[in-house]
């Protein structure tokens, strides 16, 4: 497996080792772009012209991952050349389903599984919901397949994003890469770093990514006395100190963002569905711990592996982006230095990330972590 990372400068792709696409022969293109940058008149086609190979996925971010360097308002694109692996690819758009489960397992519906090794998605991340998107592609699974990605962002927008397959990126569209053969290997690691602090409580009253009531009681009021002087401050503030939450029927938590506050409806919308019955603890920021948990995450992609990965995806939340500020570079340098600078990375801030839940094989959706997948053909 060979694969080579590019930058777009506005008019062509130049690759940071120094070559051309010319040079290269590529099965599978994955392009990342601020929403302003991949919806540029003619951007795909310029795409296109220089990475001339059947399969091109794209995404809108809230920021971009190009090696050890962080990004803005920039494209970067990887171009992936492989031995003994094939790849498919399908497309879904929420428009013409009913819910976003439905469009998961209607996307998977359109891949064979025989020899299926792994999937990666790259979703919408506005208009679909991604707690149901992952529950869709679950059960279209004949076995467990490994399944990573994540949602497309819009800056801190949070108002519209993009994908695409092989062709211009659009609004609702889900895509789904298969990598088939029993040749190539893919690790996934996803940790958060957020510090936990008070007591466990029961999600009483909720709709969807909706919570109302904790223990019985108005969960924004709670919410607001835990966190003191900082309430003042929500909903930014909230960005701060999102949840975690143990969800009925799994064995580990995952970590929800909250996106906004009701002072009307005494209610908190949280970046994935929380169901009624869910135990959730407080958590707060500890920046060592968030950038220790991006090193811990790429620790766990090269477990039992003598050589460095052929290939890095990195999709971590913009919530960690916006929290980190100035210190965000940092977390992609973590990442790098396990790697000792070896392995091709690339990757967005997201306003999700899609990975297994720690040692189960069901996919799960994520907020606030580094999720990292590596790529190993043998």
């Amino acid at each position: 497996m060979k694969s080579t990372v590019f930058n777009f400068d506005g008019s062509s792709w130049k690759g940071t080792d120094g070559k051309i696409f010319s040079e290269l022969k590529a099965d599978l293109v994955i392009c990342f772009g601020s929403k302003s940058m991949i919806s540029a008149p003619n951007f795909f086609e310029k795409l296109r012209s220089q990475f001339d190979c059947s399969q091109i996925a794209l995404a809108s971010t809230s920021g971009e991952i190009i090696n050890s360097n962080v990004q803005s308002n920039t494209a970067v694109a990887v171009a992936m050349q492989f031995e003994k692996t094939s790849i498919k690819t399908a497309s879904s758009n929420i428009s013409t389903c009913s819910n976003s489960k439905e469009a998961g397992a209607k996307l998977l519906s359109q891949l064979p599984q025989d020899d299926l090794c792994y999937v990666m998605i790259l979703s919408d991340g506005a208009l679909v919901n991604g707690s149901d998107l992952v529950d869709g592609l679950n059960s279209s699974l004949k076995s467990k397949i490994l399944m990573t990605g994540g949602l497309a962002g819009d800056g801190t927008e949070f108002v519209s994003t993009l994908t695409g397959l092989n062709n211009n990126a659009e609004k609702g569209l889900i895509v789904a890469v298969g990598f088939y053969g029993n040749s190539l290997i893919v690790k996934d690691g996803s940790e958060a770093g957020w510090e936990i602090f008070g007591v466990e409580k029961t999600v009483t009253k909720s709709e969807a990514n909706k919570v109302y009531e904790l223990d019985h009681q108005n969960c924004l009021d709670m919410y607001k006395r835990y966190l003191g002087e900082a309430a003042s401050k929500l909903p930014s503030a909230a960005l701060n100190f999102p949840l975690s939450v143990l969800i009925p029927g799994n064995s580990k938590t995952v970590v929800r963002t909250i996106l906004g506050v009701s002072e009307d409806e005494k209610s908190m919308t949280f970046a994935g569905n929380i169901p009624e019955g869910s135990i959730v603890r407080f958590m707060k920021t500890n920046f060592n711990s968030l950038i220790d948990a991006a090193a811990i995450s790429a620790e766990k992609t090269i477990q039992n592996h003598k050589k460095a990965p052929d290939f890095a995806l990195l999709v971590s939340c913009v919530g960690r982006k916006i929290v980190l500020g100035a210190r965000t570079q940092e977390e992609v340098d973590a990442v790098n230095h396990i790697f000792n600078g070896k392995t091709p990375m690339l990757g967005f801030y997201s306003y999700g990330e899609i990975a297994p839940l720690v040692n189960e094989k069901d996919t799960a959706l994520h907020n606030q972590t580094m999720t990292i997948t590596t790529f190993y053909e043998i």
